[in-house]
């Protein structure tokens, strides 16, 4: 891998990481606290879809350069890279459902449950810690 590629998984870490650190308080919320606070749930909504499309980009990316085929889709990227044992099997399980997160947020915004996202925000912590 070129270092160009190694800064560009870097950086994709980097908002992984910073975007779950800015996630934390709202995973201490009461399901009550975060439907209520429009702007609370607009933020939550927008890092979790950076987070996810970051993991999906990295994802990708590793899956290209140890020379497999592309995913078909972002959910297969996840399960793709536990085959490939880029990351472990049961994180990518865990994970994979992320990307179906990620698709309601960009296309079915208007249907979005947020007591859904909110338990997504909490399942996070626990998958990734």
């Amino acid at each position: 891998m070129s270092p160009l590629e190694k800064e560009i998984i870097r950086r994709k870490l980097l908002i992984i990481a910073e975007n779950l650190k800015a996630l934390e308080p709202i995973g201490n919320m009461t399901s009550g606290e975060y439907i209520s606070d429009v702007y609370k749930r607009k933020v939550t909504e927008r890092l979790l879809q950076e987070l996810i499309e970051a993991a999906i980009d990295i994802n990708s990316h590793l899956i290209v350069q140890t020379g497999h085929t592309a995913p078909d889709d972002y959910c297969e990227s996840f399960i793709k890279a536990g085959v490939l044992k880029i990351i472990p099997a049961d994180l990518a399980e865990k994970l994979a459902p992320s990307a179906g997160l990620r698709n309601r947020r960009v296309h079915e915004y208007d249907l979005l449950d947020h007591s859904l996202v909110l338990e997504a925000v909490k399942d996070s912590r626990e998958t990734i810690f």
